[in-house]
């Protein structure tokens, strides 16, 4: 049980899998004036930051699921690291489906919102974690500007221009999901450059100690296709955010 290993070796030496720094997270983290001893379940927690973050600087306790092998024990040693390994757990398995047996105040799906196949049902999914009055966290791209063709969508990492909303219309679109959004941080370009930029370097460092493996072609061919694509597409085009929700 494991992600496609291309991401496990593209990501290995991020914290973070998704475009937001450490400086985001912690933003967001105050946004949500979280109490000391919330509990936050956290599905497709990669490699634990912001539980662990947030147990070390508000207090809290969780949970993260994670179908990683690697970034699950990266978190358990992120949790060690700061001291909260005895607030926050991570479980290696398959957060589709996954339902906390005592309700939290936070529910959070940062950027894996395939899980509930799509945005609806991974709020679907979230609510059912979630006490009475608790905040779900939602981490989902937006277009930041309309592609102009189906091309530039697909260099953006969409398979379609309709996959993704304009901001505006995303913010409205979790309204019809019967949600107040009641909090929003986004990345900004630099988030993105350091998301993106940081993989090319632990690709040419993995390529330079295994030059043999059977993926080293694709790594290769990432690696050189990778930093135009992103500035001529992704970087113009593509936002993200976390959006912080509450159930009408």
């Amino acid at each position: 049980m494991d992600i496609p290993r291309i991401f496990n070796i593209t990501e290995s030496a991020h914290r973070i899998h998704d475009p937001f720094t450490p400086e985001k997270l912690a933003t967001l983290g105050a946004a949500l004036r979280l109490e000391p001893g919330t509990r936050v379940l956290d599905l497709g927690s990669g490699s634990g930051e912001m539980l662990c973050t947030w147990a070390r600087d508000h207090g809290i306790s969780g949970t993260g699921i994670d179908l990683s092998q690697l970034f699950t024990e990266q978190a358990r040693l992120r949790a060690d690291e700061l001291g909260v390994a005895d607030r926050v757990e991570f479980i290696h398995g398959d957060a589709a489906g996954y339902v906390a047996e005592d309700k939290v105040g936070v529910a959070a799906c940062v950027g894996a919102t395939w899980i509930g196949g799509g945005v609806a049902g991974t709020i679907e999914l979230l609510a059912r974690s979630l006490r009475s009055g608790g905040i779900m966290l939602v981490g989902e791209p937006y277009w930041r500007q309309s592609p102009p063709t189906e091309e530039v969508a697909r260099g953006c990492g969409a398979r379609f221009i309709s996959d993704f909303l304009l901001l505006p219309e995303r913010l409205a679109s979790f309204g019809g999901l019967g949600c107040d959004v009641v909090e929003m941080v986004l990345a900004d370009q630099d988030s993105w450059d350091r998301y993106e930029a940081a993989k090319w370097l632990t690709m040419r460092r993995w390529l330079e100690t295994n030059p043999d493996d059977e993926l080293a072609k694709d790594i290769r061919a990432e690696l050189t296709l990778a930093p135009e694509r992103y500035a001529r597409y992704g970087r113009e085009y593509l936002g993200w955010g976390v959006f912080a929700l509450m159930s009408r």
